[in-house]
Order: C-alpha cells, then structure tokens, then sequence
C-alpha cells in the first residue's frame, strides 16, 4: 500500500520543544514555519532531505529527471504558470516556501521572483494519482507573466478561432471572478457615459441606498430557504442573488473578492486566539473549522 502524502511529515508534526509545537513544513498557510524557532536553517535542511527522500523517490520522473509542476493561486484557483522540477527544485520549494523551478535551456535551478520580485509564496504542495505531475498551491507577490499579466494563460482559443483581429488578452477566470470582471467593467462605463437606462448592475452601482435594500431583501430570501424547509435548488438560487449583490457592493468600495477570500483563510488556519489577535482586541467572528 502507498503511503499516504500527508504521512512523510508527522516527524516533523510530532517535534517538540521548549520552543512549542512545530507544525508541518508543508501545511503552513503561507505563514514561518515554527520550525525555525527551534532549529538552525542547516538542521532544517538536513531533516528536511532526510524526511523528503521516500516522498521525491515516489515521484515518477521523466528519463532527464523531470516532472511538470503548475502554479496555482490559492486564493482565486487561478493557474498561473507552468514548469518543470527536479528533486533538487522540489525540495527547494518545500524548504524556501518559494516556487522554483528547473530551467531546461540553462540547466538550472530558478526561483520564481527572482528578479521581478513577484514570488509564489507556496501554502501547499500536491501530487496527482500518477506522481507525475505536481501543483504548486501558492500566493502570488504580484504578476506571474513575464509580460505583466496576473497569469501566463491569458490567450483564448475560442477568440483566436472566431475573433482573430481581437488582440485584448482574456485571462482564463472561473465563474466566480468572470462575475468581477463584467461587474469591474460595468463600473468603469459609468465613467465614460450615461445610459438613458442603466443596467441593473449600473444602477446599483450608482444608487448604494438601493444595493444595500436589495443585499439585506436576498439575505432574507436566503434565510427563509432554511426557515420554510424550500427545496435545494430554491437556495442555490438565492445564495447565487446574495453572492451577486454583495460583489456590486465590493466592486462599489474598491474591494476584490480576492481580498475577502485571503481573509477567510487566514481565519480558517489560525486558531480563535491567533485569529482575536491579528484584530487587536477588536471584536470579530471567530470561524474555527
């Protein structure tokens, strides 16, 4: 039986000392890991090669030692870029927190940001079924592309086959930041002109009174799906309608959902006390999985 991916860090789980705790290298939330407190950085290398060994001779590696790795946005589930590692970049990755990869023109390590500065501060590392293919599940300093684009996928087949004059870049965005994105340029057309009538997305953009009215009426709506005993489908539609609204008002405020989302799991992967903390003494919500 295969060993669990998880299971080649409980050493590291089970270390304790006068320092405290010490949490896994790889669960670390984008955050230092405790591991630090306690051990020297060539301690750390040296326990961190020898716990890594069964996990990166696991890895199918091509016949040049290679296997693909992805870089993808923890927070928005963008994929950012894609590349190829070996043991050595892996093990780099785990140990600097910094997505790196192997170049294959200059045979060589390197680490992502580098030189723009823009690094994937990695929260966690995956491995698909085969062990041939790796994520990089990180937080990005700022854009992945080198041509200044949020990621390296940003060219659309379906507007390369059907609008080939149209050279605008589209980024590959899931449902969710697609919704941003039409709400974002519905906002930035009320600066260009005026409609004789507005959408409903203009029109709450202009009238706050009216977006909040409406955000508090789905909230409602949402709340009697539960209340009523309605059916599934009956709440799926209002949460999509209280999803919808709020983002006008974030879109309103300046404010990416992006934002909110990395709160959330700054919140989930802190404890209450931590959590309190980061708020100085103010009082807030405490999610605790």
């Amino acid at each position: 039986m295969t060993t669990p991916y998880s299971n080649y860090w409980a050493p590291f789980r089970k270390l304790s000392s006068k320092c405290g705790s010490v949490s896994s290298p790889l669960r670390i939330g984008c955050h230092v890991s405790p591991i630090q407190a306690c051990l020297k950085d060539s301690d750390i290398s040296l326990h961190l090669e020898a716990k890594a060994n069964p996990l990166l001779d696991s890895i199918k590696w091509d016949d040049k030692g290679l296997a693909v790795a992805i870089a993808q946005n923890v927070d928005t589930g963008d994929v950012l870029m894609q590349g190829f590692v070996n043991r050595e970049a892996l093990l780099r990755t785990i140990s600097l927190r910094k997505a790196t990869f192997y170049s294959r023109s200059r045979s060589t390590l390197w680490t992502k940001g580098e030189t723009s500065s823009n690094f994937i501060n990695i929260c966690d590392i995956f491995l698909d079924c085969d062990r041939d293919s790796i994520i990089y599940l990180g937080k990005p300093d700022g854009p992945t592309c080198h041509t200044g684009e949020q990621t390296c996928y940003y060219t659309s087949v379906n507007n390369v086959l059907n609008k080939p004059q149209v050279s605008k870049s589209k980024l590959a965005l899931t449902t969710l930041y697609s919704l941003e994105s039409t709400i974002s340029k519905r906002k930035e057309e009320l600066m260009e002109s005026t409609d004789a009538k507005p959408s409903w997305t203009k029109r709450l953009l202009l009238d706050g009174d009216l977006l909040c009215s409406k955000i508090r009426e789905e909230a409602d709506d949402l709340c009697r799906t539960l209340e009523e005993n309605e059916d599934q489908s009956r709440t799926a539609s209002e949460m999509a309608d209280v999803l919808y609204h709020a983002m006008v008002l974030l879109a309103r405020r300046g404010v990416k959902v992006e934002d909110a989302i990395e709160i959330l799991r700054h919140r989930f992967s802190q404890s209450g006390i931590e959590e309190k903390h980061s708020h100085f003494g103010h009082t807030v919500t405490l999610m605790r999985l």
